[in-house]
């Protein structure tokens, strides 16, 4: 058997070569990246995980899964560790610890102390930093056991 002269240009051989390199690292960017957003998922997922169990542990019923914590506070607690000690954050939470009213009528009232245990377990879970500061803010507040309402 003989083999035939190479009657292909070189030009044509860089051609190929280098679109196949071009499609490696392609590929290898989507697999780098797929990786490492599958360990934040499972990372995120752990945390879910552990928030629900200190959520039963502290008496919640909880219905939800790890997946679906997982989507709404990932891996970093979402927006309730974007700034929880902050003056915009402090007055959502206190405008939901109202009456419900609007207007002249809004009026803060007091609240069940298990009311906030969710937002306290999620900074202790997520943004543990953050904690002592917001137990502060939370003990300053006025609340009733949920055996004295």
């Amino acid at each position: 058997m003989s083999t035939g002269s190479e009657t292909q240009p070189t030009r044509e051989r860089s051609v190929i070569y280098i679109v196949t390199v071009a499609v490696l690292v392609v590929v290898a960017a989507i697999a780098l990246f797929s990786f490492l957003a599958a360990r934040q998922d499972v990372r995120a997922e752990d945390q879910a995980e552990e928030l629900i169990q200190a959520l039963e542990a502290e008496g919640v019923d909880v219905r939800l899964t790890p997946e679906q914590v997982a989507s709404v506070l990932g891996d970093d607690g979402g927006a309730v560790c974007a700034n929880p000690n902050g003056a915009l954050s402090r007055a959502v939470l206190l405008d939901r610890l109202t009456n419900g009213a609007g207007g002249p009528g809004l009026r803060a009232t007091i609240v069940e102390q298990r009311l906030l245990t969710g937002q306290l377990l999620i900074i202790e879970t997520y943004c543990p930093d953050e904690l002592d500061e917001f137990q502060e803010f939370v003990d300053g507040l006025y609340t009733v056991d949920g055996n004295d309402a």
